[in-house]
């Protein structure tokens, strides 16, 4: 019975390790992976059409990749187990060997002795019975024989395997890297304007006349879903906010301030890693620009930067912001500070009521000798520059973010009250949710009621101008908006020369738009990539990519004016 036991592990062990991983199977995955990666260096390097799908061919090869790996490190168990066993296999194929050898010499003898045996049942049992035991002691010998001969196969097709992956692997970052290079280049080449289209751009935006604070006056931010440019298809585009986001945002304070939270709360929320402390400038004056020097205190109290009806507690939020910027602007009061929205805007005289009264709160009454509370950055122990601006759309910035100098104590903020998944959310949590500007598409044409609407032919034709950029960056220059001089003194291609460029390229131009879908990442607050469907099938772009050329492209000043976007649709 033993011996039955043991027959049985020794036939079921091997047959487990033979079974187990292919590796013809591997080799066939492995070259495929190759043929794959070779066929995607090939592409990257002839065709930038497929430049969009790389990085997800790569990460499909890595995944390939990871999977025989895995499976290479389950064959690499298989053998070591093999190993463990082939010892006792080894010393059982002696015993085997030796058995055989008895008991296939005592065959011929068994037969001689069952032909005299007086008890023919009982000689025929051990004539067979010794049979059988020979037969399958070299039946036993073949299989370990072949199981040694298996796993040492196995063992050298894994070292193959692993030198082929290692080398493979080396291949896909090298190629990645490249990949990687290779984009990046003609990202950077698509997204280059010349310094004329910069410009032009700058003089949309600024045409606009956007007020980077509430001291520039009341907002007149139009909700053009209430307007009906008389034509349908249409769509615009709305962004959330309005420049600069950086700081504190004065209707997010606004409606902090109405949901109970103090002007403590109020300016830590804005700022990064802050304190606030009683401090002045040393000879507790300020040089104002065009009034002369004077005590900080009182200029404060001629500054019109957010309206005086609003909570204390959002009034107090904006005194301290703005002493800690007239304080840091005019570095400790050595030079002048302007009285606009480029600085902060100063009327003169004294703003009275609760304006006064939050600038006493934040002053005399909670400091000494002339001083009052401000924004000092624990990392630096200065007085922060404390930006602000009066709508940041639900989200705020790093001051690099926008191409400032970087600081400190600036900060990316969602400023909503709970979770975002949705524009819908944004619309019902955001603290600056109040603000005419929160959403709104910027810009108008004199016809069209005087709005920012889009017919479809127009979208197709900005979606039409980025498909050539991307094909062809060296078009860039004729890609301006057709309204309006070219600004490097070059033709500009109307609609229909802009198709017939993209037809002599081998791309299909689209000449109607029927619907436009926006992904967003609701934590940063960014468009992260939008797409357009129409007669030429559908198209995404990467959001700040589309947004680029859409400014540089679409009629009149009609721009998009942060990176968070929607488009409605009529």
């Amino acid at each position: 019975m033993k011996k039955l036991i043991v027959l049985f592990l020794l036939t079921a062990i091997p047959l487990f390790f033979v079974v187990g991983v292919r590796a013809d199977d591997i080799e066939s995955q492995l070259n495929d992976i190759t043929r794959v990666l070779n066929d995607l260096k090939r592409a990257a390097e002839t065709n930038e059409a497929n430049l969009k799908n790389l990085d997800q061919q790569l990460e499909g090869i890595k995944t390939r990749v990871a999977a025989v790996e895995k499976e290479i490190v389950n064959k690499e168990k298989e053998v070591k187990k093999g190993d463990e066993v082939l010892i006792y296999q080894k010393n059982l194929l002696n015993e085997r060997a030796k058995s055989y050898y008895i008991n296939s010499g005592k065959t011929p003898f068994s037969l001689l002795a069952l032909l005299i045996s007086e008890n023919l049942t009982v000689s025929l049992q051990n004539f067979f019975y010794q049979k059988s035991v020979a037969d399958e002691d070299k039946k036993t010998i073949i299989k370990i024989v072949l199981y040694i001969k298996n796993l040492e196969e196995k063992k050298k097709s894994l070292e193959q395997e692993k030198q082929q992956l290692a080398a493979l692997k080396t291949n896909i970052d090298s190629q990645a890297a490249k990949a990687k290079k290779y984009q990046t280049e003609l990202q950077n080449q698509i997204a280059q304007l010349t310094a004329k289209q910069q410009q032009l751009l700058a003089q949309k935006l600024s045409s606009l006349n956007l007020p980077t604070s509430l001291g520039a006056g009341p907002l007149y931010c139009t909700d053009d879903r209430n307007l009906d440019p008389g034509f349908r298809p249409a769509f615009a585009f709305f962004t959330f906010g309005i420049p600069h986001r950086v700081g504190m945002n004065q209707y997010g304070a606004l409606g902090r301030a109405k949901e109970g939270q103090d002007f403590r709360t109020i300016l830590n929320s804005y700022f990064n890693n802050t304190r606030i402390e009683c401090r002045s400038t040393p000879s507790r004056n300020i040089k104002v620009q065009g009034y002369g020097e004077m005590k900080l205190e009182d200029y404060l109290k001629g500054i019109y930067e957010m309206p005086e009806s609003w909570p204390i507690e959002a009034l107090k939020a904006q005194v301290v912001a703005a002493r800690s910027y007239a304080i840091a602007y005019t570095k400790n009061g050595e030079n002048e500070i302007c009285t606009t929205q480029a600085c902060q805007v100063y009327k003169g005289g004294n703003k009275g009521g609760a304006w006064e009264e939050a600038v006493k709160q934040t002053g005399e009454q909670a400091c000494s000798d002339g001083q009052g509370l401000v924004i000092v950055s624990n990392d630096t122990g200065e007085i922060a520059t404390a930006w602000y601006a009066s709508t940041a759309g639900a989200y705020t910035f790093l001051s690099s973010d926008v191409g400032w100098s970087s600081r400190p104590w600036t900060k990316r903020l969602r400023d909503t009250n709970g979770d975002i998944s949705s524009f819908n959310d944004l619309f019902s949590k955001a603290y600056d949710r109040e603000s005419p500007c929160f959403y709104a598409a910027q810009g108008w044409r004199n016809e069209y009621n005087k709005s920012a609407w889009l017919k479809s032919d127009e979208v197709a034709d900005i979606v039409n101008v980025v498909l050539l950029a991307k094909k062809d960056p060296s078009t860039q220059t004729h890609l301006s908006q057709v309204d309006k001089p070219n600004p490097d003194g070059v033709e500009t291609w109307s609609m229909e020369r802009v198709k017939q460029e993209l037809r002599s390229r081998g791309v299909t131009p689209f000449n109607s738009i029927n619907s436009v879908s926006v992904s967003a990442d609701f934590g940063l607050g960014k468009t992260n990539s939008i797409t357009f469907s129409g007669d030429a099938e559908t198209e995404s772009f990467d959001g700040g990519e589309f947004k680029t050329f859409f400014n540089l492209r679409a009629p009149a000043n009609i721009q998009i004016v942060g990176g968070l976007y929607n488009v409605e649709k009529k």
